[in-house]
């Protein structure tokens, strides 16, 4: 039934102070990194005096999508190593997240069970830093200079081939020099968001009927079957976006899968990784989950539309012919590493910019085909691409606000070009 109040929050203060209002009901499509730092946003940024119910729609679950096999590597430089467009926003809001499911998870049990995968790791965030070896006379030179203008919070140090062996033993450096990110980490990413959402069911049982959030494990093959539902619908299907009515070959996305391996030392071999070692970037990089477990990643096949996280044994064998010399070349000791799984995410990739390739965030109600003026409107929030990690807090809050406010001009015009490039009008 179609609301008879404004479906929207707006700056005057008797637009929130109706009498008898009933709750704002919000539907967020996804529950990825995008989708649940909306879902987060949204309970924790609704003004006190009202109420609000948000419905997570994904079939599979949290963490279900290609955020929940993602690498986990978190920093906020190119691999230029420059640091990313609004890349300090980013790497404040991210922790915050961080700090907010860790929290939740402390407190309770529930954020360690569920669907996550446990052969991928049983931590949430591991705090050891990443180091890149410089592999080439031009990556060390761009590198050096961009180190200058490093993030204060997440550093770039430049040290010797003494200080990086130190680090990774046995770590090859045929420049001998590395760039070593003290304060970067790796993410379990389903664990995170699992306790992403315990926090955002913690905050909404805190606030004593005030708020809710549900999860539900449905898929939703039209967006205008919510029109009467919801004052708001958020799309943050990634990759999946693209199937959607309405959204189908309109926004400009590419789509591009990439596999994860998953390695481990046998019992019988001696050594391991060292306890506090870094994680690796180069070529192919390998994200340290213990000593004797490692995520080698990632491939990147473009165009691809195969959304299943299950790899057959062909595209790993494929997977680890590409990733392996590219890995042994910095870090020759993974030779004596066997494969022990793989996974895979497709990723939904934005177009590149003249500040990088940002995601795609906006009103799309003419695009969908909603009622001009009607009782909800329609947002889309992704091609967060293979940085939704760094990007979903920052990017999360500012779509959120837009809901709540019903006012695009929030958003970064960064962020919504492609649509006049697209001649998209909301």
């Amino acid at each position: 039934m179609t609301s008879v109040f404004p479906r929207c929050l707006v700056s005057s203060s008797a637009s929130i102070s109706l009498p008898n209002r009933p709750p704002l009901r919000y539907a967020v499509l996804g529950a990825g990194f995008a989708g649940i730092s909306v879902a987060w946003h949204l309970l924790k940024d609704c003004p006190k005096e009202l109420s609000l119910s948000v419905d997570v729609y994904d079939e599979v679950g949290i963490g279900g999508g290609a955020s929940g096999v993602s690498g986990g590597l978190l920093h906020p430089y190119s691999p230029k190593g420059k640091l990313l467009w609004h890349g300090g926003e980013c790497w404040r809001e991210c922790l915050e997240l961080l700090n907010v499911a860790e929290t939740a998870a402390a407190s309770s049990s529930a954020a360690e069970k569920g669907d996550c995968n446990q052969s991928f790791g049983d931590f949430m965030v591991r705090r050891r830093g990443i180091l890149r070896p410089a592999t080439n006379a031009k990556t060390l030179s761009l590198m050096t200079d961009n180190a200058r203008n490093c993030l204060a919070g997440c550093e770039v140090e430049t040290i010797d081939k003494d200080a990086a062996q130190s680090l990774v033993p046995n770590l090859c450096l045929p420049l001998n020099s590395a760039f070593y990110l003290p304060g970067a980490m790796n993410v379990n990413p389903q664990r995170y968001l699992q306790a992403l959402f315990q926090a955002c069911l913690n905050s909404a049982s805190e606030s004593l009927g005030r708020t809710n959030i549900t999860l539900v494990k449905q898929s939703i093959d039209n967006v205008l079957e919510l029109e009467g539902e919801y004052d708001a619908v958020v799309i943050c299907l990634g990759s999946k976006v693209n199937f959607l009515p309405g959204l189908t070959g309109k926004l400009p996305l590419r789509t591009c899968r990439g596999v994860i391996t998953h390695l481990q030392l046998h019992e019988s071999v001696r050594g391991s990784y060292p306890e506090g070692g870094p994680s690796i970037l180069s070529d192919a990089w390998l994200a340290v989950q213990g000593p004797r477990d490692i995520h080698m990643g990632s491939t990147w096949e473009w165009q691809s539309r195969n959304h299943s996280p299950d790899v057959s044994a062909e595209e790993a064998s494929k997977a680890l012919a590409e990733l392996l010399p590219k890995a042994s070349a910095v870090y020759p000791e993974i030779d004596k590493w066997e494969f022990a799984g793989a996974r895979a995410g497709l990723r939904a990739m934005p177009p590149v910019t003249s500040h990088g390739s940002l995601p795609l965030l906006g009103c799309v109600d003419q695009l969908v085909g909603a009622a001009e003026g009607g009782p909800c409107k329609f947002w889309v929030f992704g091609g967060l691409g293979s940085r939704g990690l760094l990007y979903h807090g920052w990017l999360g809050k500012l779509i959120a606000k837009a809901v709540l406010c019903c006012k695009e001009e929030l958003l970064p015009s960064e962020l919504t070009s492609w649509k006049i490039n697209n001649r998209v009008k909301s």
